[in-house]
């Protein structure tokens, strides 16, 4: 919430890991790199970084996007970070964005027979898995009690439902209490690419014991007033409607946490209740409470949705629109999976998967399923098995394609503060040092955006 607010706002953005498949370059530069070059070549798209970042990122591994947005390399895959934005739907476009991006560059390079990219989080070669992070800014006075943040926890858990991408196979550590026996463990479908790999439910790291919740406090903002809730937990999304759902959904949580309004719910085991529920595709689930009783997880999903209903129904656009996906998808998961093909990532994976595989005469542990499985994820819309099937009848499919979100940032985020002080350093390249709430200009000017709401380009000083 914005302090004088009306009604809880938040900025959000997302980090995206591509999957990148190329054929042998027999040295030279890296494909990865040659797409990064290209977007910072000649100031292109932004400015490449001058200086060494936190965790010792070297001087030319990344820059900020004059979209607002920011890409870099990442241990081997491109990283593409939305510009902050203050809706929904403005993280879904700008998370389209970076895929426009990235697919421009490799048409302009010729690499098109080269190099493929995907929006997905598992190397089915390797068993690696890479992210999708998400961010939100959260009131530093929301109220996080115990009952409060469990209660946040098993949402978080719980959504996998409807935000789970699909996956064939299983990978990840299996050991102690936490042990998944099933069909999905030597083959077949789940429903989450990142279950698998989650081991605690709060944790400070994110590349070492995985956690659902990262606690770490950075909210690279005025920290007397917010924190940036950062959860790794998540599946990339293909279907702009999951996207949505996801982030939007989340949102809404997040409003009713600063009103200390979330229903009473705690699991007994949040980790194991996300790969129990990743690993049983089909209904109907069940997962256990901290009080021994075993619960329908749509049914507290559903609680979570009410909620919101009763303290946000009507306030705007956007949240009326949240509301009406997120009950259609509730009684989707209740009543009728065929209902979500195109609106849930998982659900419409799996109608493919299993139309091929009915078609083929497949076994479930056909290698095949993992080649038409990453076809759904292709970056190149012509190939893309997922965006084939997306519902775009709705207002996640608003300027998914508009031209500005390539060079111009969101206007009601301090992302249009970071892009008008880039271009002004445009054909600068030397002296300036960009971050997400500071830049210097040069020797003598700086310039602090600490309040993710202010879009105007304070004076520097």
């Amino acid at each position: 919430m914005k302090p004088g607010g009306t009604h809880p706002r938040r900025v959000t953005g997302l980090e995206t890991e591509y999957g990148c498949l190329v054929q042998p370059t027999n040295g030279g530069v890296p494909i990865v790199h040659q797409i990064r070059d290209w977007l910072f070549d000649q100031q292109r798209y932004g400015l490449i970084d001058l200086h060494e970042r936190d965790w010792e990122e070297p001087p030319g591994n990344g820059g900020f996007l004059f979209n607002g947005g920011r890409l870099y390399i990442d241990m081997g895959h491109i990283e593409y970070c939305t510009p902050e934005c203050a809706s929904a739907v403005d993280v879904v476009r700008y998370d389209r964005a970076g895929d426009r991006l990235l697919l421009k560059a490799v048409t302009e390079l010729g690499i098109e027979n080269r190099a493929q990219l995907f929006r997905n989080n598992i190397d089915h070669r390797t068993g690696a898995t890479f992210g999708c992070h998400e961010n939100y800014s959260l009131l530093r006075q929301a109220p996080l009690t115990e009952e409060n943040v469990l209660s946040l926890l098993a949402f978080l858990t719980l959504r996998v439902l409807f935000t789970g991408s699909g996956r064939m196979g299983a990978g990840g550590h299996f050991s102690g209490p936490r042990e998944i026996h099933g069909p999905a463990m030597t083959g077949g479908f789940q429903i989450s690419q990142r279950a698998d790999f989650i081991e605690n439910d709060f944790y400070e790291w994110v590349q070492h014991n995985r956690a659902i919740i990262n606690t770490r406090d950075e909210p690279l903002a005025d920290p007397l007033t917010y924190r940036r809730l950062h959860l790794l937990h998540g599946d990339t999304n293909v279907l702009p409607s999951a996207l949505y759902l996801k982030v939007g959904a989340t949102r809404l949580v997040l409003d009713l946490l600063e009103i200390n309004a979330l229903p009473r719910v705690i699991l007994m085991d949040a980790v194991k209740a996300l790969r129990e529920l990743s690993h049983q595709p089909t209904p109907p689930w069940r997962i256990r409470l901290m009080d021994g009783t075993e619960a329908d997880p749509v049914e507290i999903l559903s609680a979570f949705r009410k909620h919101a209903v009763r303290e946000f129904a009507g306030r705007n656009a956007e949240t009326d629109a949240l509301l009406d996906l997120w009950r259609r998808t509730e009684v989707g998961l209740a009543d009728d999976l065929g209902t979500l093909v195109g609106l849930v990532d998982w659900v419409t994976k799996k109608h493919l998967l299993d139309a091929f595989r009915e078609s083929e005469n497949l076994e479930w542990n056909d290698p095949w399923l993992e080649a038409q499985d990453l076809e759904y994820h292709h970056l190149e819309p012509s190939r893309s098995l997922g965006l084939a099937m997306a519902d775009l009848n709705g207002p996640w499919a608003d300027g998914l394609e508009a031209p500005s979100t390539l060079d111009q940032a969101p206007h009601d985020t301090r992302a249009a503060a970071r892009s008008a002080a880039l271009a002004q350093l445009k054909g600068q390249s030397e002296g300036y040092e960009i971050d997400w709430h500071h830049l210097r200009l040069d020797e003598q000017r700086q310039i602090f955006l600490t309040d993710p709401f202010d879009s105007k380009l304070p004076s520097s000083g």
